[in-house]
């Protein structure tokens, strides 16, 4: 294994990653940011405001998004980890 091979399968992992978490992070960070616009205008400053909803999205986009980040998983091993494993 040279590596060229080395990088290539640290650069598919990274982005792989990327692709996982984005589902999670994209929504948490619109939420936030309209949370905190929420708190912003109402001068409503309750740490449970933020903490809780976020929470509840959270789990609510895994649990949605849970197909997809394997099926990115499998697309890494699939196409990336195993051929160098088997050849």
């Amino acid at each position: 294994m040279g590596e060229s091979e080395i990088f290539e399968v640290l650069r598919a992992s990274l982005w792989t990653a990327v692709l996982m978490g984005l589902p999670i992070l994209g929504v948490t960070l619109v939420l936030g940011f309209a949370i905190g616009l929420v708190q912003a205008l109402t001068s409503v400053q309750e740490m449970t405001l933020t903490f809780v909803p976020k929470i509840v999205a959270v789990v609510v986009v895994f649990f949605f998004s849970i197909g997809y980040m394997t099926r990115v998983c499998l697309d890494l091993f699939n196409n990336t980890i195993i051929p160098l494993i088997l050849g």
